[in-house]
């Protein structure tokens, strides 16, 4: 029975038919409660399972808003409470076993509560929710109000319980902390306090924190001023500079993973890395257990990663994932672990129930044990746990006894319908996909992924078994269903390949064909009717391309099997024009379609908008595509996609979609009549529904919430019932007769038929077999070890057909490749003896073009590859250099550049320097301006102070001795060095007079300001260097360009003297000109350039070209030819050609002596003389060479020599400077320290300021808190002294009641009048009452002694003389006296 119905159900079983929930069949997904010692239960999906343990019955409560949140159970109070999963959601609270709802809490959290807990005590509830809040709240639940919440954000809790023995303590943990709040309470106000458990390291050692805020361990710097604490450095003003740390300074500390509280008020922990861990509740002390080794223990059994935790006494009962629970003996600081229980699965949840008489254990997959402590102790199953969701449902036919379902994992369940309970379970132990039922027999059929379909016999449902197996493709079974007869079964892959079987066992589920239909089939719906003898199958595909839906509608006839041979061609494929198949397109796109009963029209649930269609389709056949238009249109009502489907009767249409909501429409209005909301958007709403043949049972699968919900009708009668029964009747009559022959069939079947399959069409008898690649045509070797799917086998059968028809041809081709084989290994061999040059690669021989080219597109791609990733690699490189060229060269206003001297060892370089920004000398005329105008102020307030005194004269006449005196002063002034003065930029003409004093900056501006003059200074004296730098630089590239116009001279006169000399010649160095670096010269490129062919021809063209116009301009040569003949190629002889001049020898000198003759004789003399005159000549001139050569080199060797000097000067020039910068920008260091000490002082006093008011709010806080206790225990005083007098006067009511009545009797028997004395020793007895008993006060007396006095209405009417001597006894008391 489910209770907690709809709304909108509730408003259907008003005006007619509605659905109610007769049971849900899930598997908890979260810890599992007691409720009382009898009944457990667990959330799943919309609903709340209730299991008797003793009995195994459910009880199911619906929640009102979709999906179940979380759970909790108050044993004394027998309640459950459960959130529910929307946006501000609410927690409900039921009484069990009544399940009516108790009370309603509404709190202001706006997404998901993630945890609940009642305490042992008393009625409270604390929840904690998700993002944004994070909010932990304390409910008093019977009242419906938050006593206390507190927020603490970004922290999530896996665990929390309340302590069993206080229930003003409450133990919150994560995977990262550890947390025990406590309850303060003051009268009606409720407080939460936390105190976080400072949790060891990893290693189990604890870390010594330090305090944060007030660090005491700080050292002290005496020249850098104070050292504050990291929070101040890093800025931090608000609440996370009392938690900021570093990351140097995080530890990895344990993992908590579980908890339990004990008798005593302490807390076990278990961690991550196996640790156990004792907290005391009050001193939050931590003690970590040591574990006492036992050499006993087996092997192969260790605690690996605990899980859940209960407490037992003298230790803990623990369990992890390797499926084992173990007792933790724990003596002192010590435990010892011994086995207690194995379970088939790992345990993921335990607890005692309420007398601590059964211990429950709650499986990973969903299984619920019940270990039963005793004498004989026993281990039940309460709740067996199917492996994974539900993946497909069915009925068994005719679906009013069982139904199935069908997992991931291949696991077949039977469920008995009357009350949930399962019959029995089969596992295929293969991946499955979908699940259909036969109509016509008491079979089963299960696709799975890896193609094949798996027939199961449930004639008996308690004995299921697997009886068949067919192979039709190797693709994935997407789609399994059966037509309204049971005639055939349709076979719907994910290649869009529909196989079309026959459902009779008698004919071995034999494979009828295939019809191949678009890709990604979203549906396929069939009519078969009993009046017909075809069957009309729709199939809906996708069109992703276009946006569209196409519909592709065939017909098959009954006569199939027996004419299947002609209806299929050698492949197997169905001929579209043997079962009229007829193509529609859709202009929008659907989720899902189904064809009427009377094949007039589809339905359509459209994709994209929330509308239900019809679409009529033509009457007169059509070849091509046939678009639809929509015929009628109603609003779906649903939320996202969904599936449309019909009952067995034609006339009812179910829509499911991701809401959760099913509705049941009229087929030909579409107006829903009955609704059912089972399921919720949460769970991405429902997969799939089926509905009995006799319309009376409905199953609802959710998506994703793992629940199988059965629904009956309520109210189910009229032409509603009658319909649908009458066609019941009629489908069950006509099929029983097939039912009893198949039936009987599904006994012959044998077992081991699975995995033999049919001889005919699934096993292969030769040892091998002949398969032949249509592309290749090769011969194979085909294993029989492995399945064929049936395709393939008809696919090989086509082909042996026509190897078998074309086998003469095949022949000759044979040949004809043996002999170009043979053919090319004769070449192979040619080319093996010939030269390596002259040789072709191995490749070359191939005769398979397409491979070759296969080969060429790869190495193609190979070398673009590589390529690109070169490209891509350069320009990589190429954008860093421009970036640094950018930084470092283009930006500078003066480049970065050295200068060496001639002959000393000194280098010097120059400032670079950017130029500065519009801002920065914006800034700078700012502060200069402000400095000015500071300056006149000071001046004229000088003017303004100083007040003419009486003593002009006497200042006239020492106006000459004071001028001396200014003097003197101006030059021992003159005389102190500059860095006395504090700053050496005074050398390099930069005035500092605007610079305050280091020890007159005070405030942040002036430093600021004094910052920004100390850069100008810095600017300044680098320009200035930079100047005499580059004066420098020109005096050199004057002094290298002397130098080479006088080594030209020295040159000559070098080649003149036939000297061996050489020449020296300065140049300028890479970092003298480091432009040259930024150009790559061509004797700088090792590698040979690329010259393309076309670039070669134009320079061969360019050349020839310039030598022609050289030619043509030259003209005749004889000119030149004769001055060489006659004068040596000049026209005039040069003082320089002495040295070259030779006399030439008289033509006789080669005759001997004796036979000259006189005049041959003089001859000779007058060459000799001759000859000494030239050498004379020839000596001189060469030492008027060598002086001018040795003048020349000494005036190199000086100007040189002096520009060193100058450099040298300028390189003492260039350390002043850097001095000066170095100076000026030690100062700026200080100023930007002192300004970085500022803020963080700032910093920290700003952070003590909140810190502050934030501890002076707390403590006006604690103040009013305080007040308003005073106050309340006043109020309580005064509340408890008037309840306490309020009893008093009751009392003593009864003693005057009792005395007055003595009194009254004692005076009606008395002949007396009345004697007061009687009304005196009633009164002293009352006063002295009054004493002994309770009033204190004498006021208080005093009223009550009038009021008693008042209250005697014969006291009242008595004279004075009677009441007299009553009112002196009321004043012999001394304080009502008083």
């Amino acid at each position: 029975m489910a209770h907690g119905r709809e709304r909108e159900e509730n408003a259907y079983a008003s005006v007619g038919p509605s659905l109610s929930v007769r049971w849900v069949q899930g598997f908890p997904k979260q810890n599992v409660h007691f409720v009382n010692d009898s009944t457990i239960c667990y959330p799943c999906g919309n609903f709340v399972i209730f299991i008797n343990i003793e009995t195994k019955k459910k009880t199911v409560l619906q929640c009102m808003n979709g999906v179940v949140g979380v759970v909790a159970t108050n044993v004394p109070y027998e309640v459950v409470a459960f959130s529910d999963r929307r946006l501000k959601p609410l927690i409900y609270i039921y009484n069990f076993p009544g399940l009516t709802r108790r009370t309603k809490l509404k709190g202001s959290v706006l997404l998901d509560y993630t945890l609940l807990s009642f305490s042992y005590c008393g009625t409270y509830l604390a929840s904690y929710s998700s993002l944004p809040e994070f909010e932990l709240a304390l409910w008093k639940w019977e009242s419906s109000v938050i006593l206390c919440k507190k927020s603490q954000p970004g922290v999530d809790v896996s665990c929390m319980t309340f302590n069993p023995m206080n229930w003003r303590q409450l133990c919150l943990s994560s995977p990262s902390a550890l947390t025990v709040w406590t309850v303060e309470k003051s009268n009606q106000e409720h407080y939460l306090k936390a105190k976080s458990v400072k949790l060891p390291m990893e290693d189990g050692s604890f870390y010594n924190e330090t305090d944060v805020i007030f660090p005491t361990s700080l050292p002290k710097d005496l020249i850098y001023g104070p050292v504050l604490p990291l929070s101040a450095i890093a800025g931090l003003v608000g609440e996370e500079a009392e938690t900021f740390r570093p990351k140097d300074d995080l530890y990895p500390l344990l993992h908590p993973t579980m908890h339990c509280w004990t008798p005593t008020n302490d807390l076990y922990i278990g961690c991550e890395e196996g640790h156990l861990l004792m907290v005391n509740a009050e001193t939050l002390k931590v003690t970590i257990l040591n574990k006492i080794e036992d050499t006993t223990s087996r092997e192969g059994c260790h605690l690996i990663n605990p899980v859940t935790m209960a407490y037992q006494k003298g230790g803990v009962l623990i369990s992890g994932i390797d499926g084992f629970v173990y007792s933790f003996i724990i003596k002192d600081l010590h435990y010892k672990i011994e086995d207690f229980l194995q379970v088939e699965e790992p345990v993921e949840h335990m607890m005692f129930s309420p007398s601590y008489q059964m211990l429950l254990i709650q499986t990973e997959k969903g299984s619920i044990y019940i270990y039963t402590f005793g004498e004989e102790p026993t281990f039940n199953r309460v709740l067996e746990a199917c492996d994974g969701k539900f993946q497909a449902i069915d009925f068994i036919s005719p679906g009013n006894e069982y139904c199935m379902t069908l997992t991931h994992s291949g696991e077949v369940c039977v469920w008995c319908l009357e009350d949930g309970t399962c019959a029995s379970r089969i596992c295929l132990n293969t991946p499955a996909t979908v699940l259909a039922s036969s109509p016509s027999s008491f079979s089963a059929a299960v696709g799975t992924q890896e193609g094949s379909i798996h027939f199961l016999d449930v004639r008996d449902p308690e004995t299921p078994r697997a009886v068949y197996k067919v192979f039709p493709s190797e693709w994935s079974v997407q789609h399994l269903l059966y037509d309204q007869r049971g005639i055939y079964l349709l076979v719907g892959t994910s290649e869009g390949c529909i196989f079309i079987i026959n459902a009779n066992p008698s004919s071995l589920f034999q494979i009828l064909g295939f019809v191949e239909v678009g890709k990604d089939i979203l549906q396929i719906s069939t009519v078969s009717l009993l009046e017909t003898d075809i069957v009309e199958v729709m199939v809906l595909s996708p069109l992703l391309e276009t946006g569209r839906s196409r519909l592709e509608i065939f017909t098959l006839p009954t006569t199939l099997p027996q004419v299947s041979t002609s209806f299929a061609d050698e492949r197997g494929r169905l001929r579209d024009e043997l079962i009229a198949k007829f193509l529609y397109e859709i202009e929008h796109t659907l989720s899902s379609a189904v064809l009427d009963y009377q094949s007039h029209q589809v339905y359509g649930f459209c994709n994209q908008v929330p509308y239900i269609c019809s679409y009529r389709l033509p009457e007169k056949e059509h070849s091509g595509i046939c678009i639809l238009k929509p015929y009628q249109k109603v609003q779906s009502k649903h939320y996202g996609p969904g599936m449309l489907s019909l009952s067995p009767h034609g006339l009812w249409l179910t829509t499911i979609a991701k809401g959760g909501i099913m509705c049941i429409r009229d087929v030909h209005t579409l107006e829903t009549f009955a609704r059912s909301r089972s399921h919720s958007h949460q769970g991405h709403g429902i997969q799939s529904v089926r509905i009995s043949m006799d319309g009376k049972n409905i199953l609802v699968n959710g998506r994703n919430d793992g629940t199988l919900v059965y629904l009956r009708w309520r109210r189910f009668g009229g032409n509603l019932a009658s319909e649908i029964l009458e066609y019941c009747q009629k489908l069950l009559i006509s099929l029983s007769n097939t039912m009893d022959e198949e039936n009987d069939y599904l006994s012959i079947l044998k077992r081991e038929s699975l995995n033999l399959g049919s001889t005919s069409e699934h096993t292969i008898n030769e040892d091998t077999k002949l398969s032949i690649d249509s592309s290749q045509e090769e011969l194979t070797q085909v294993d029989n070890s492995k399945e064929i799917p049936w395709i393939q086998q008809k696919s090989q059968e086509a082909i042996r057909k026509e190897v078998k028809l074309f086998s003469k041809k095949r022949k000759e081709i044979k040949t004809g490749i043996k002999a170009l084989a043979k053919t090319v290994l004769t070449m192979m061999e040619e080319n093996e003896a010939i030269d390596n040059i002259a040789k072709l690669e191995q490749k070359e021989f191939s005769l398979d073009l397409e491979e070759l080219e296969r080969l060429h597109n790869e190495n193609e791609e190979e070398v673009a590859k590589i390529r690109k990733d070169a490209e891509m690699h350069n320009l990589a490189k190429a954008y860093l250099a421009e970036l640094i060229k950018e930084e470092c060269w283009n930006a500078m206003a003066v480049k970065g550049r050295a200068l060496k001297c001639f002959h000393m060892p000194y280098v010097v370089e120059n400032f670079p320097m950017k130029e500065r920004t519009d801002e920065e000398l914006k800034e700078l005329k700012r502060v200069l301006q402000q400095k000015k105008i500071e300056a006149e102020c000071l001046k004229l307030r000088k003017e303004i102070v100083e007040v003419q005194s009486a003593i002009t004269l006497v200042k006239k006449h020492r106006e000459e001795e004071d001028e001396e005196e200014e003097e003197d002063v101006a030059v021992k002034t003159s005389n102190l060095p500059n860095y006395l003065l504090g700053s050496l930029s005074t050398d390099f003409g930069v005035h500092a007079s605007l610079l305050s004093g280091q020890l007159e900056l005070h405030s942040r501006e002036e430093k600021i300001n004094q910052i920004i003059l100390l850069k100008d200074v810095i600017y300044k004296v680098k320009t200035i260097f930079n100047n005499e730098f580059d004066a420098a630089y020109k005096q050199k590239e004057f002094e290298i360009a002397r130098v080479k116009e006088r080594n030209v001279r020295i040159q000559e006169i070098i080649l003149d003297l036939d000297l061996e000399e050489v020449v020296w010649q300065p140049e300028f160095d890479d970092c003298e000109k480091p432009e040259r670096t930024l150009v790559v010269e061509n004797k700088e490129i090792t590698a040979h350039r690329f010259v393309n062919p076309w670039q070669k021809n134009k320079t061969q063209f360019t050349v020839t070209s310039k030598m022609e116009q050289w030619l043509l301009t030259r003209g005749p040569d004889t000119r030149h030819r004769a001055l060489m003949d006659m004068m040596g190629g000049v026209l005039e002889v040069k003082k320089e050609d002495i040295l070259r001049m030779v006399i030439p020898q008289p033509a006789f000198m080669a005759k001997p002596d004796a036979v000259w003759s006189e005049e041959e004789r003089k001859q000779f003399k007058e060459y000799e003389k001759k000859v000494k005159e030239l050498n004379e000549e020839r000596e001189k001139y060469r030492k008027s060479l060598e002086a001018e050569m040795k003048k020349l080199q000494n005036s190199i060797q000086e100007s040189t020599q002096n520009f060193d000097e100058h450099l040298k000067r300028l390189f003492e020039r260039r350390v002043k400077a850097e001095m000066v910068v170095n100076q000026e920008e030690l100062k700026i260091n200080n100023l930007v320290f002192s300004l970085l000490l500022d803020e963080e002082i700032s910093s920290r006093e700003a952070f003590l300021n909140n810190y502050l008011i934030k501890k002076q709010a707390e403590k006006n806080q604690t103040s009013e808190a305080i007040q308003k206790a005073k106050e309340d225990l006043d109020t309580y005083r005064e509340h408890y002294d008037n309840l306490l007098a309020e009893d008093k006067i009751f009392k003593i009511k009864v003693i005057q009641s009792y005395i007055l009545k003595s009194a009254v009797n004692k005076e009606r028997a008395s002949e007396e009048s009345c004697n007061p004395s009687n009304d005196m020793s009633v009164l002293r007895f009352w006063i002295a009452a009054l004493k002994k008993n309770f009033l204190k006060f004498p006021v208080t007396r005093w009223i009550y002694s009038t009021n008693f006095l008042n209250a005697d209405q014969g006291f009242r009417n008595r004279k004075y003389t009677q009441i007299l001597p009553v009112l002196c006894l009321l004043e012999s008391d001394q304080n009502l006296g008083n």
